[in-house]
């Protein structure tokens, strides 16, 4: 087993307030900030927990593909994923409600069908994508580069 460690700092109240957030297991980043108004409204040049969650599926969901498509013997020279989380309002407040992850592959030996499948497979078996399954709409639009 191996567990990873972030942590995050908040000053104040809700929409006024901000915070830090900090990679404790590798020091990679941080402290990065945070506010409510880079999570609803703009970014500025701060991060939000969306933002990381999509670096972290973006990140892992190519790991996954890396690997479907090795098994699949057509291992990838390059990988681009880019994954946006939605974060909205509904009846229950607000809330992730979609990650759309795209990715485009340079893959030697593998015809579209075949990416687009190793794509869809990469989806299911993806840890985040696993996190999240259930309650949260994945979508992915896979093609070769």
């Amino acid at each position: 087993m191996v567990d990873q460690k972030a942590s995050a700092i908040w000053e104040g109240e809700l929409f006024s307030g901000k915070g830090t957030v900090s990679l404790d297991s590798s020091h990679a980043a941080g402290p990065l900030d945070v506010s409510w108004a880079s999570r609803a409204e703009s970014p500025g040049a701060m991060t939000s927990p969306e933002e990381l969650i999509a670096a972290a599926h973006s990140a892992c969901y190519s790991m996954a593909l890396s690997n479907t498509l090795n098994k699949a013997g057509t291992p990838p020279t390059r990988l681009d994923t880019s994954a946006v989380v939605s974060f909205e309002k509904g009846d229950a407040g607000f809330g992730i409600t979609r990650v759309a992850l795209t990715v485009r592959g340079d893959v030697p030996g593998a015809d579209d069908a075949a990416f687009r499948d190793a794509a869809e497979q990469a989806k299911t078996g993806c840890p985040v994508s696993k996190a999240l399954a259930g309650n949260v709409d994945i979508t992915v639009d896979a093609a070769l580069a």
